[in-house]
């Protein structure tokens, strides 16, 4: 009898054993199946019974779409302890989805002996547990902010906002008058009738809203398109990026514009997709990481219309706020002012070093590209050819004459220039020796005794020429970087960095003199000049410049002491004989009751001497009683418009406008 009992023991344990062997083996099975997406061979796991309930195609199509869906990855099974009474075996399941990871741990997976091996029984609670048939998984994007850019007085000139399509609904606009709508439609928003009439034809429903153009709320062509349901012309409201409404901004703000393939491919946190706008110029791309939004995901179970169950959430991240030290009417006026002509300009707060003012001229509207560009505006440029399409205030330009402060403060500090000494020069053309064959520096003034003051004021370039041998390359190449030349300003925009000469040394004679007045191979932005010229009304220092304002920022100095105190009354004197004294160049700015300092200066841009080429206009002026502000202006080709002395004019009225 106990051998008896004792077989069967033996039989009952071989059989759960070979239970369980089954049975890990049918969740390895279907865990293999999902997890490499073979739904075909998930559902060949199927009882005869589930197959009866649901088609192989329905079945695939189920997965598929779901999981698909959701992008379900990295999917994970962990088989929990088999429940022999119940047929199910526990499991948790984990995988990445679009909104996150998912991990639940209560699944089951039921099971029936058919044909003596084992099959599922399935359910949608499979998909989910707690889905029942009929319901839905549903994904649900959260739309994020792009953040704002802000003026250094909080004024938004870059923002999401609302922007109004104008469009048509054609079943009613066909019904009458639909040439003269057309035509009357293309005057009032500045566009070809021929893009109407191609918009009209592309669509294939006559009661779908064709859109035509995008306006911004404030559009005055808005008021003509009201209340016009019945003619068939209508208007709706859409997200968008709305910016300052001025072309002088739009150089700087840049554009949003949709996402190319290229930068999708290369998105490898996934953060983007088809349909996302990123930075295309400007501040726009340059703080692309900042000011993006992280859409958010929600994925979760609807029943019946209803939400019932959220299965992973990711919240939505808005793009941060980026605030710039711009003065948004200094930068409008200084561009009006400049009336289009080519050239850069920028102003920086000489205490401070906050850029007050970063224009580039010609400039572009940065909403062009986030509602439309009219035909009279496409006309205009086309009439500049594209000159608005170079970045000019982030270009290098050779610095003429306004190079003769760095020569001057060098020479002081040096002790190669004695202020008072008087240096014999004959007539308008100079060479070292006969060493220089053909090569003379000229000057425009025949004045025979020269000191500092009659140089800067008159712009001797044979005086600056002959002080720069004196002092020699090596102290002028470090006297240059003492104001900002080579160096990496580091605003946070990209602006080209300055250079002394091409190879950085000046190891030649006359390359050096040439130098010292401001010509040769030396290479500045208007922010170098700018920040160079606010020395004289910072006690001598130079500040680091600013673009980007944070909630911890202090000014501090870049170059500390770059005119000493012994020297720095020497040079406002020199300087601001230039505006003050009747016959200084640039007498023309002189405006009561402000004291300026400046110089005006004409870069030629030729190959060789002999040759006639270009010419730059600049002016650089700033305020030595209140400190408030120095600007430099730079305008291209001035021999063929405004001329040097226009430059000075245009940075008066600036002044004017700002100061009093």
């Amino acid at each position: 009898m106990k051998r008896v009992l004792g077989i069967v023991a033996f039989c009952a344990l071989l059989l759960t054993g070979c239970s369980s062997d089954a049975e890990k083996l049918l969740f390895e099975s279907f865990e293999e199946k999902l997890v490499n997406e073979d739904y075909e061979g998930l559902y060949l796991l199927l009882s005869s019974e589930s197959q009866q309930a649901i088609t192989k195609e329905d079945f695939i199509t189920r997965y598929t779409n779901i999981y698909s869906g959701i992008k379900a990855s990295n999917i994970d099974l962990e088989m929990g302890e088999i429940d022999t009474e119940n047929k199910v075996i526990p499991f948790s399941l984990t995988m990445n989805t679009v909104a996150g990871e998912v991990n639940r741990s209560d699944f089951e997976l039921p099971f029936i002996k058919e044909d003596k091996e084992l099959k599922v029984i399935w359910s949608e609670s499979l998909i989910f547990p707690m889905m029942e048939s009929g319901d839905k998984v549903r994904v649900s994007t959260q739309t994020a902010n792009r953040g704002s850019i802000l003026d250094r007085n909080g004024e938004a000139l870059a923002s999401d906002g609302t922007l109004i399509t104008v469009g048509i609904h054609p079943a009613i606009f066909d019904e009458e008058n639909r040439d003269n709508k057309i035509k009357e439609l293309a005057n009032i928003l500045d566009i070809s009738e021929e893009t109407i009439t191609k918009k009209l034809a592309a669509n294939s429903n006559p009661d779908y809203f064709v859109p035509i153009v995008d306006l911004l709320p404030d559009s005055p062509k808005l008021t003509l398109l009201e209340n016009r349901r019945k003619e068939g012309i209508l208007t709706q409201s859409k997200q968008g990026r709305i910016y300052k409404n001025d072309e002088a901004f739009g150089r700087l703000l840049g554009y949003i514009r949709p996402i190319s393939e290229e930068e999708l491919k290369a998105d490898e946190e996934g953060i983007y997709t088809t349909a996302s706008m990123v930075g295309k110029a400007g501040l726009e791309q340059v703080y692309e990481t900042t000011l993006r939004g992280i859409n958010g995901v929600e994925i979760y179970i609807e029943r019946d219309g209803t939400k019932v169950e959220t299965l992973a959430l990711k919240e939505a991240q808005h793009g941060e706020d980026i605030k710039i030290s711009i003065d948004s009417y200094l930068q409008t006026t200084v561009y009006q002012k400049m009336n289009g002509e080519k050239g850069s300009a920028t102003a920086v707060d000489p205490t401070t070093g906050d850029i007050l003012a970063l224009v580039s001229s010609p400039s572009y509207n940065s909403n062009w590209f986030t509602t439309y560009m009219t035909k009279s505006e496409q006309q205009h440029r086309e009439e500049i050819q594209f000159a608005d399409e170079k970045n000019r205030f982030a270009t290098l330009y050779s610095p003429g004459s306004t190079f003769k402060l760095i020569t001057a403060a060098t020479g002081l500090e040096n002790g190669t220039l004695d202020p008072i000494e008087i240096k014999t020069i004959n007539g308008r053309e100079w060479q070292k020796d006969s060493s220089w064959g053909n090569y003379h520096i000229r000057r425009i003034n025949a004045q025979t005794n020269v000191a500092l003051k009659e140089a800067v004021k008159y712009s001797d370039n044979i005086y600056f020429g002959m002080n720069a041998l004196e002092m020699g390359s090596e102290a002028l190449i470090k006297g240059a970087e003492q104001f900002t030349i080579g160096t990496d300003l580091a605003i946070g925009y990209p602006i080209k960095q300055s250079q002394i000469s091409n190879n950085g040394t000046l190891n030649r004679d006359i390359l050096l003199a040439d130098t010292g007045y401001g010509q040769g191979e030396i290479m500045v932005s208007t922010l170098n000049m700018a920040l160079a010229y606010s020395a004289l009304s910072n006690s001598g220092n130079i500040m680091a410049p600013t673009l980007i304002l944070t909630d911890n920022h202090q000014p501090s100095v870049l170059k500390e002491s770059v005119i000493s105190t012994q020297n720095l009354s020497i040079l406002q004197d020199a300087f601001s004989a230039v505006v003050e004294d009747s016959d200084g160049t640039g007498h023309l700015a002189k405006i009561d009751g402000i004291k300026l300092a400046g110089k005006t200066g004409t870069a030629e841009i030729k190959s060789s001497q002999g040759e006639t080429g270009s010419e730059n206009g600049w002016f650089i002026a700033t305020d030595l009683d209140s400190s408030n502000v120095s600007i430099a202006m730079v305008v291209e080709d001035v021999q063929e418009g405004v001329g040097t002395l226009g430059v000075v004019s245009m940075v008066k009225e600036v002044l004017l406008d700002y100061l009093k």
